[in-house]
């Protein structure tokens, strides 16, 4: 876990049963973001499994090729990238739900953003075998701006608010697919097929990561939303966001060639 939260200054507010959270890295703890990002980041692009058994069957050369091969060159999509990270890890970490898998291992093309939701959180009731979903939108951008919000919320509104039917569909079969967490994937199934999702079901989270203060602008969208699907708003900022993200994938790649 990246523990954003244990390096940065915090602040909330909070509206209704709506919450913004802004979160700004210290600059003393930069290069330890870094450093976890580059630990991190291997896992999200090739299951550790997968990885070992290429290392075992055809050696180090093949392992460091496989994982070459996944990562992104444009900065565009590497900053993408980096932020659907950063949100999942954070959803893992400070809230009740969590991510059953990294998509970003089922990528087209390593320079190409995958389409629909950018990350679905699950949260499972054991004692009545019910479900509710996360449908978060993570933007990555050097300075925010109501462009970038504005289409934020539109993306969240899609589908009337609720996770993509592609979106839970490719989720449910990734579970399969990996044989784990099957009864996840019967649930997903029985509320998108079966039972229906209803609002009260989902949240939706919003997360910017950039280096321009996100405050002023996040918390005017923020305080705007008029719908009824309870809504999660967090601004992640670092002041060095460009050479934070070139830094991250350099160290990964040389890394390959240790």
């Amino acid at each position: 876990m990246l523990s954003i939260t244990n390096k940065s200054v915090v602040s909330n507010h909070s509206q209704d049963q709506h919450s913004f959270k802004k979160i700004k890295l210290k600059d003393a703890e930069s290069q330890n973001l870094i450093k976890e990002l580059i630990d991190l980041l291997p896992d999200y692009y090739i299951d550790p499994l997968s990885m070992a058994g290429t290392l075992e069957r055809l050696g180090k050369p093949a392992a460091a090729e496989k994982l070459r091969i996944k990562l992104p060159e444009v900065t565009r999509i590497r900053s993408g990238d980096i932020g659907e990270i950063i949100t999942t890890d954070y959803i893992d970490e400070k809230t009740v739900f969590s991510v059953p898998i990294k998509k970003l291992r089922w990528k087209d093309h390593r320079n190409m953003a995958m389409r629909g939701d950018d990350v679905i959180g699950i949260l499972i009731n054991q004692e009545n075998q019910t479900i509710k979903f996360l449908k978060a939108e993570a933007k990555s951008n050097q300075s925010l701006s109501r462009k970038v919000l504005s289409k934020a919320r539109d993306e969240l509104d899609l589908d009337e608010g609720l996770p993509a039917p592609h979106a839970l569909g490719f989720v449910a079969e990734r579970l399969r697919e990996t044989g784990s967490q099957a009864l996840w994937a019967d649930l997903i199934e029985k509320a998108q097929l079966a039972d229906g999702i209803d609002k009260s079901q989902v949240e939706h989270l919003l997360f910017t990561f950039t280096a321009s203060n996100p405050e002023t602008l996040q918390k005017e969208a923020f305080k705007s939303y008029s719908g009824n699907i309870k809504q999660s708003s967090v601004g992640f900022q670092v002041s060095n966001h460009q050479e934070l993200i070139g830094n991250v994938y350099q160290g990964v790649l040389d890394g390959l060639d240790d």
